[in-house]
């Protein structure tokens, strides 16, 4: 009888010690909620995986200026799906807007394709010139081709890419989408695009959507590390919030 008063004694004691430490405890800290530029990143970056899955790597036409599946377009497109929930804090009634390729003739003594038009925020732009490469004909092919490279590492997920390019599958303008940060450990950069890669059938173009497709820097330095060409890195800014 002893024994059992004892035993529940010990019982009573042991419950009310482990109540008392799981009281005092500290909560198991929850994530971080993203801050909402990161969430429009994501959205973005949401709308152009949701492509590439829908389209399942088959060719999409990528002809006319209408067609989503031109770079450009695909780009916009992507930025359109997430731009109605958001704006910037600066100007919070102002409706985001992604800027056109800057015209041809304003691109001189460059050829066309390596900017974008100079779109202000008060406009709706979100986007910041993070960098630049222009082709510097004062400097060597050597000197040009390192700044190409210092240039590009400073891509990070969610930066848009406009260049004009030479590259493997075509010649011209190109638009693009960074969707992991540059790795320095593979010395590469990773992207989503559609229309890079693609074929022509009875003179109309039809053009591939990519997701997390991946190149060594140097790949694409080859490619806009020449005359007259360039490219620029986008980003957005840090002020924006959801829509009022």
């Amino acid at each position: 009888m002893k024994n059992t008063f004892f035993q529940s004694t010990i019982c009573l004691w042991l419950a009310a010690l482990l109540s008392c430490a799981w009281a005092c405890a500290e909560p198991l800290s929850a994530e971080p909620e993203k801050a909402p530029r990161d969430r429009m990143i994501d959205e973005i970056l949401e709308a152009a995986h949701d492509q590439y899955v829908q389209t399942g790597g088959k060719l999409r036409r990528a002809h006319n200026a209408g067609d989503i599946y031109v770079c450009k377009n695909f780009t916009v497109y992507c930025f359109k799906q997430a731009a109605p929930h958001y704006r910037m804090a600066e100007y919070p009634d102002v409706a985001l807007v992604i800027p056109d390729n800057l015209p041809a003739k304003e691109c001189k003594p460059y050829a066309y394709g390596l900017k974008w038009k100079e779109v202000s925020a008060e406009k709706g732009n979100p986007f910041i010139e993070a960098a630049a490469f222009r082709y510097d004909n004062n400097l060597s092919k050597a000197e040009n081709r390192e700044l190409a490279r210092e240039f590009l590492k400073q891509a990070q997920r969610g930066d848009f890419f406009q260049m004009r390019a030479n590259y493997y599958w075509g010649i011209g303008a190109h638009s693009m989408i960074f969707t992991e940060d540059y790795d320095p450990a593979t010395d590469s950069v990773t992207w989503c695009d559609s229309n890079m890669r693609g074929q022509s059938k009875n003179g109309i173009r039809y053009g591939v959507v990519q997701w997390n497709a991946v190149k060594e820097i140097d790949w694409f330095v080859d490619a806009f590390c020449r005359k007259q060409h360039g490219a620029t890195i986008y980003r957005l800014r840090d002020d924006i919030i959801p829509k009022p």
